[in-house]
């Protein structure tokens, strides 16, 4: 039996999301195989909707020439075979995984090249905590699963070239050396011309693709930054922000394990509000501070109590309005943000519309209690009358003078914010949660610090941002204050508390629903949250075809 008749196609399954030019990719390998005279086919499957899935392409070459064949043509497969595969190239770590786990990577044989980049599915969205899958672990199952593999942030490659990032990946698979073709030759399919891309006669697409492919030819060939990056995804799955700067009384003041939150969380209130509201920030984290250290004197637990409140109290007070969405809205940065997400150039107008919908609550946080009890109850009246909630459709092209002037007219009436009603709430719930955690510090540390913690079940606006707040409290009242089993007293068996909390917060996280927190709750002798009243709108059904009316004569 001869090499031609042992010989195996090369096969190659690509990965990619939507908009990402996987099929594009497809195209230039099927082209640059065809050019150099090799046999070649690809098959796709597409994804689905709502990043639950990429669309994955097949990819088969035949590794003789077909000059080598003598008039013979091999026989391609039209589906992969799981563990069957030589290579494995995908634009994003988890859908990397996703292959791995459905058996397609072989741990002998299969070569895997993916892009430290993630997008966040939708069951990763949905979740009230934090619902992102662990990079550092889908790092590991690459590594575990794979004959050798490259890691590499191709995302940045793409948007740095000005380009997508399927030429990224079309470098990665020729620096590999897993097809017999050289790198003049995947060059030339992308310039678009039998010269080359040396001869100038490239488009601007095609010149910034070129820029994409040789980033990612690059990148595989450098493996000490490869090595790096993993490195980086094992140690640390948080990207770090840009650290302000901490002026020099608070960091004398405060411990220096607070020092990188607390800066973080005086930054923000200042852009927020102003001086005075970032000061009574740093006055509340005094308050915790001080309970702290009379809980832990020599500070052997990192000061993790005012940590954890530095940084869920600044999420907090910096919560979501009117005025701050339309300062976010507003800002240079956003704009210039935009403009690169859609690679505009510097001559290309970019016209952007905002949808708005704000409701009777928006506008009454910004009135004070009196006449902003007026306008919610004439809201509620009209739910009651089984009409929707009131709210105010607006489309504001902010690329324009009259809409960036509505925009930054919004924003500057945030004077108004602490005169308004919904401030004083606010203002008054962080006191009744703050004042548990101190409270608890006091009585024992690690009560305290699971009080802290339930920081992280205020986010969102709107009703998610209501049910967190009336979650947080209903814990607070139940298993911190109130009594708890064999404890009437509040605040007595700290230890036993400190628990039913951490319990209850992680079930609240897990469930946006809320059965898994009443389950909790009921588990530690605690009663359920109280049922919350919900409008019923009637809907008057029209009649059917041939059906009498109200009215008909007959």
């Amino acid at each position: 039996m001869s090499t031609m008749d042992l010989a195996q196609p090369i096969t190659l399954l690509v990965c990619a999301l939507g908009g990402e030019g996987g099929g594009v990719l497809t195209e230039w390998l099927i082209e640059v195989a065809r050019h150099a005279g090799y046999a070649a086919q690809s098959t796709s499957i597409p994804g689905v909707a709502q990043r639950t899935g990429a669309t994955t392409y097949y990819i088969e070459v035949f590794p003789l020439a077909l000059a080598q064949l003598g008039g013979r043509r091999p026989v391609f497969s039209l589906s992969p075979v799981p563990g069957a595969l030589d290579a494995i190239i995908s634009s994003e770590l988890l859908e990397t995984t996703r292959q791995i786990g459905n058996g397609m990577s072989d741990p002998q044989r299969t070569l895997v090249i993916t892009s430290s980049a993630r997008t966040l599915t939708t069951a990763e969205r949905m979740q009230p905590g934090d619902g992102r899958a662990d990079a550092a672990q889908l790092a590991g199952v690459v590594q575990r699963f794979s004959r050798a593999h490259h890691i590499v942030d191709m995302g940045a490659a793409a948007r740095e070239s000005g380009t997508i990032v399927s030429a990224v990946m079309l470098g990665a698979i020729a620096s590999s050396g897993l097809f017999p073709f050289p790198r003049e030759a995947y060059e030339r399919v992308i310039g678009g011309n039998a010269e080359g891309p040396a001869s100038g006669k490239s488009s601007g697409a095609a010149q910034a693709s070129l820029r994409g492919f040789a980033r990612g030819f690059e990148a595989i060939a450098r493996p000490r930054e490869q090595a790096a990056m993993v490195a980086g995804l094992l140690a640390d799955t948080t990207a770090a922000a840009t650290q302000p700067a901490l002026p020099d009384a608070l960091r004398t003041e405060f411990p220096e394990p607070v020092h990188a939150m607390l800066a973080l969380g005086h930054a923000r209130l200042l852009d927020y509000q102003d001086a005075a509201y970032a000061q009574r920030y740093l006055d509340q984290l005094r308050k915790v501070l001080a309970a702290e250290r009379t809980a832990d004197p020599d500070g052997r637990q990192g000061y993790a109590i005012t940590r954890e409140t530095a940084r869920w109290l600044a999420l907090w007070m910096a919560f979501d309005d009117i005025v701050r969405v339309a300062d976010l809205k507003s800002r240079a940065s956003r704009t210039a943000r935009v403009r690169d997400e859609v690679k505009a150039g510097a001559d290309d107008l970019v016209k952007v519309y905002d949808h708005f919908k704000p409701g009777a609550p928006e506008f009454a946080a910004l009135l004070p209690a009196p006449l902003a009890q007026r306008v919610l109850g004439w809201d509620q009246r009209r739910r009651q009358a089984g009409k929707a909630p009131w709210a105010l459709a607006l489309k504001v092209g902010s690329h324009s003078v009259g809409g960036m002037l509505a925009l930054r007219l919004l924003a500057s009436l945030r004077w108004l914010r602490p005169r308004g009603s919904r401030f004083s709430e606010e203002m008054r719930l962080i006191d009744r949660w703050l004042a548990a955690v101190r409270n608890g510090t006091r009585a024992n540390w690690q009560l305290g610090h699971e009080l802290a913690l339930c920081g992280r079940l205020i986010k969102g606006y709107g009703s998610t941002n209501e049910r967190g707040k009336r979650n947080l409290l209903h814990v607070i009242d139940q298993l911190a204050i109130g009594p708890l089993r064999d404890a009437p007293e509040p605040y007595a068996m700290p230890l036993e508390r400190a628990g039913a909390i951490a319990a209850a917060r992680t079930a609240a996280l897990a469930d946006e629903g809320g059965s898994a927190l009443d389950a909790a709750l009921r588990q530690h002798g605690a009663a359920p949250r109280p049922l919350v009243e919900q409008p019923i709108r009637w809907m008057r059904r029209p009649p059917a075809h041939g059906e009498a009316s109200a009215g008909d004569s007959r």
